[in-house]
């Protein structure tokens, strides 16, 4: 394979991107530097604003492996990946609407918390710890991966960028905490929108204008967006996108420590649920200027697909690939590219190890040391914030190479994870066949011939029975497998030792969504209610976050199911808001 050379300039606007985002934590560790507590760090002291908000959350969840995995399927398979939108949409309106008004009345910082307030600390620990292993892996691969695909097209150095990224997000991490993180966010943001438009643009004009585009997709089959089997073995079908993915976005979105992280850090939960709108167009945008790139990617090599005739070697490389041959004449737009690439990784990254600092902070430390004083848990809060950068950029390098119903709620949450990993590692060892995977014909027709030597044809095991049926599921349909699994195991451990009485039950921490179904008949919204009482006491969207909170705690204190509740020091229930400064002396007291 040819590799193209960065120029200068590409390492110019390249480095710049990493300058202006440690230049963002600088500023935010100076500007914030009298307000040392540990809520400002980590939740910006809850009084963000919805605009860089909404702009962080599309950045995080819009990684590398989205800039440049997406326009690779589309180019693979087709422009059915544009349903995406559907999903999108059911996950921001159950956030909205379901999990965040729970969080954020709640005034919890981490989301765990609220599973030792249901359930109880060794639920809470135990998603807490599986939570910091999961993200510490996948930041790895966010980080790995598209640094290795760069790499392997453009000749940017590997472990340079792999260390540059850990290196300055754990900066500004640390130095700037949650405000620098959202800030930085929304700076990496418009990065990635001008790298697709640059692509866009210049794709266009080169592949003969954007109808032409539509037209040769259309001859290689890939504008067939609408395919309505149910079967569930099907990669990528209405339905597998629609319910597949919003079972997998809604995991990222609706109890992601990440994505509520930044949301409990809005003023108001006005503010929060715009954040959340305002970012649902923000990931529109990106799926469209994805799905389009794909396109229009397809359009320029559908006569010679550098991949099935070995220019590069792993569909990842086909998006860096096709810019290095879009700019070649232009230095300084391939750099332009690959800052919206790593915009990507830095943002995802910069989330995670806040969210991790700010789940073993809560979690943990102050489980441990609930009398930390505010200068103290700052300086811990930094620490955790360096300690992580230090783990997820070790484990990129590591990527190289490779009661009743809390035992219900136990055995769910372990049955849910096994039935996971295993149809995601039977998929792994054992592909699904073509026959579901259905990927788009590709030409060579027109493809300068190469000294390239053909590589022997791969000899795969053999099959076992469940390799064409369970392990060829939808990866779409891992987290709805994962889900229903915790759902059924934990109601089934919960019949056999014994239910909770929905009496026993604090209201507070169950969101009546049945209301939504029901509104007509009070008889049956209670009847949904299965005794939990949501007609006693004051109205939920009266209630802020610490009454919530100390509620909850006394429920499974006294046993009680139905507290008398008062508001909070400095709640205004008009704006569901509460004062930063009362919010802490209840917190601290």
């Amino acid at each position: 394979m040819e590799v193209k050379n960065f120029a200068v300039w590409d390492y110019v606007v390249f480095a710049a991107l990493f300058v202006v985002s440690s230049g963002i934590g600088v500023f935010f560790a100076i500007k914030e530097r009298k307000k040392a507590t540990s809520a400002e760090f980590l939740v910006g002291g809850r009084q963000m604003s919805f605009g860089p908000v909404a702009l962080s959350l599309t950045a995080s969840f819009m990684s590398a492996v989205t800039v440049l995995g997406t326009p690779a399927e589309v180019y693979r398979f087709g422009a059915s990946f544009i349903l995406f939108f559907i999903a999108y949409g059911f996950v921001i309106i159950f956030t909205s609407e379901f999990f965040l008004p729970v969080f954020y009345r709640s005034g919890i910082t981490s989301t765990y918390e609220y599973l030792e307030l249901r359930f109880n600390k060794p639920v809470r620990y135990a998603a807490t710890v599986i939570y910091i292993v999961q993200t510490i892996l996948y930041t790895g691969v966010v980080v790995y991966a598209p640094a290795l695909a760069l790499n392997q097209v453009t000749g940017f150095d590997l472990w340079g960028s792999v260390f540059a990224t850990g290196i300055v997000c754990t900066f500004y991490c640390t130095l700037g905490g949650l405000k620098a993180v959202v800030w930085t966010d929304a700076f990496q943001m418009l990065v990635m929108i001008v790298g697709f438009l640059t692509v866009l643009i210049q794709g266009s004009i080169e592949t003969g204008g954007f109808h032409n585009v539509l037209e040769q997709a259309a001859n290689g089959s890939r504008l067939q967006i609408a395919d309505f089997d149910v079967d569930p073995l099907r990669r990528h079908t209405f339905w597998t996108i629609s319910v597949g993915g919003t079972f997998t976005w809604l995991g990222i979105y609706g109890v992601n420590q990440s994505t509520i992280q930044r949301c409990i850090s809005c003023k108001t939960e006005k503010h929060a649920k715009l954040a959340l709108y305002f970012n649902l167009l923000g990931l529109w945008i990106i799926l469209v200027c994805a799905v389009f790139s794909g396109l229009i990617m397809y359009s320029y090599f559908k006569d010679c697909d550098p991949w099935t005739s070995g220019m590069i070697s792993a569909p990842d490389q086909l998006m860096p690939y096709f810019v290095m041959e879009l700019f070649h004449k232009m230095p300084g737009l391939p750099g332009l590219f690959v800052a919206c690439a790593f915009s990507g990784t830095l943002s995802t990254v910069a989330a995670s190890i806040n969210a991790l600092a700010t789940v073993t902070f809560e979690d943990f430390v102050k489980s441990c040391f609930p009398h930390l004083s505010d200068k103290t848990s700052t300086w811990t809060s930094k620490g955790l914030c360096l300690l992580f950068g230090i783990l997820c950029t070790s484990m990129a390098v590591l990527a190289s190479l490779l009661g009743s119903v809390i035992q219900g709620a136990l055995g769910g949450l372990l049955t849910g994870i096994t039935l996971s990993f295993w149809v995601a590692i039977g998929a792994f060892v054992y592909p699904a066949p073509d026959s579901k995977s259905r990927p788009l014909p590709l030409s060579t027709e027109q493809c300068v011939p190469t000294n390239l030597t053909t590589s022997a044809p791969s000899v795969f095991p053999s099959r076992p029975e469940l390799a064409d049926t369970w392990y060829s599921l939808s990866y779409l349909y891992y987290s709805a497998v994962g889900c229903v699994g915790c759902i059924l195991a934990g109601l089934l451990i919960s019949f056999v030792t014994g239910l909770q009485r929905g009496e026993d039950t604090n209201p507070l921490l169950i969101r009546p969504v049945c209301n939504l179904f029901c509104f007509w008949s009070e008889k049956y919204k209670t009847l949904c209610w299965c005794g939990v009482r949501h007609d006693q006491g004051p109205e939920q969207d009266n209630l802020d976050g610490s009454t919530w909170k100390h509620a909850a705690e006394s429920v499974f204190q006294n046993g009680l199911g139905r507290e008398s509740l008062t508001h909070a020091p400095g709640y205004n229930p008009k704006d569901k808001s509460y004062d930063n400064m009362a919010l802490e002396k209840i917190t601290h007291f």
